[in-house]
């Protein structure tokens, strides 16, 4: 071992009978070498970093964090979606009434989550205590990203709302979030999460499930992009959207039609009037 590790043995201290050399002796060797190497042996004055405490809000991330992706199995699943349907829908309501407030893409695909989750029930749900928790309504939280971290505000009943209210709902708790003014009952009771890096120009990304769900969905940027329609290669808006489910309760093919649902109704999104 101490061979193979480029050691020299002379400066090592034998623990063994007649201060013979153990394996135990040289781990330990390496062991102090490896940290002497990361600075802890460096005069505190001339380290080249920083500690600094955690956030309260950083402490409890890390805490879910630990909670979520120890424990729980995660698998993933993609699939891309054509959002020009989406996108028209988008500019013809918002033309109804300019002084209403506007309709985002991610108020549509909230809409669009809420539906497809009351057509599969078996992904509104948690595993607990060894057994599945369904949830009876779409609870759906948004992750909104703050300067020490990110919170989930939580627009509930989104199977029962219409697209107008979930874009009010929604605005007005990104800015108490943002402005920290959440209450508690805002950012708890969740049954379904929804995070989107696609302002920041990430196609495609995996999100971790907060243990209190049994599933998240990942969304991407909107790209133009070249694609088949009716034997013609023609431009496209396409967005990418991954799914993290916890396998104790779904299984692969739960998953991807779950997801397959979603997309169908992106594309389709009239039926989000009905």
């Amino acid at each position: 071992m101490a061979r193979d590790a480029g050691l020299d043995l002379s400066k090592i201290s034998g623990s063994g009978p007649g201060g013979r050399i153990l394996e135990r002796d040289v781990e330990a060797h390496m062991a102090a070498h490896a940290q002497h190497m990361g600075g802890a042996d460096v005069p505190t004055g001339a380290r080249e970093f920083e500690d600094k405490d955690l956030s309260a809000i950083r402490r409890t991330i890390a805490s879910r964090i630990v909670q979520s992706k120890a424990p729980i199995p995660h698998f993933t699943v993609t699939v891309e979606a054509d959002m020009g349907a989406a996108q028209d829908l988008r500019t013809s309501l918002n033309a109804i009434d300019p002084d209403a407030e506007k309709l985002s893409i991610n108020h549509i695909l909230i809409k669009a989550v809420a539906l497809a989750l009351k057509r599969h029930p078996a992904v509104n749900a948690k595993y607990h205590d060894g057994k599945v928790r369904l949830f009876s309504h779409a609870h759906i939280g948004v992750a909104v990203a703050l300067e020490d971290g990110l919170i989930v505000p939580v627009i509930r009943d989104c199977d029962r709302k219409g697209l107008g209210e979930i874009g009010r709902e929604a605005k007005g708790l990104i800015e108490r979030a943002r402005n920290k003014k959440l209450r508690p009952e805002e950012y708890s009771g969740g049954t379904f999460a929804i995070s989107n890096l696609g302002m920041y120009d990430v196609v495609e990304f995996t999100a971790v499930i907060d243990p209190a769900h049994g599933a998240i969905l990942a969304v991407g940027a909107i790209e133009e992009k070249p694609a088949v329609v009716n034997g013609q290669i023609v431009a496209r808006h396409r967005m990418r959207l991954t799914g993290s489910f916890d396998h104790r309760i779904i299984d692969g093919a739960m998953g991807a039609k779950f997801l397959q649902e979603v997309k169908k109704i992106l594309e389709n999104p009239v039926q989000l009037l009905l």
